[in-house]
């Protein structure tokens, strides 16, 4: 399945606490399950963004749907596919 990286930002989310934000992960996983999706890992981070989310769907329209999901629970997120930097290698030795 392709990977993809959301770069986060809280929207209009007022978050309260830290178990309020860890409820709010819990329902974006069982979400995105719902659309053929794993959600891989999500990472606290410092600079422009808040969150950054990785996970991996099945296909451009699960990812889609992902990141619609993020947005409707108030995380304004910047989501592309990652590829991994070995199959990067191996696509400019086949070139």
């Amino acid at each position: 399945m392709p990977t993809y990286a959301s770069l986060i930002e809280l929207a209009d989310r007022d978050v309260q606490n830290a178990q309020e934000m860890a409820s709010i992960w819990g329902e974006v996983r069982t979400e995105f399950e719902q659309h053929n999706a794993e959600l891989l890992d999500s990472y606290a981070i410092l600079g422009e963004h808040d969150f950054l989310a990785l996970f991996e769907a099945g296909d451009n329209e699960a990812a889609f749907k992902c990141a619609l999901t993020l947005r409707r629970h108030g995380l304004d997120g910047q989501t592309m596919e990652v590829v991994d930097t070995d199959d990067i290698s191996n696509l400019v030795d086949e070139i």
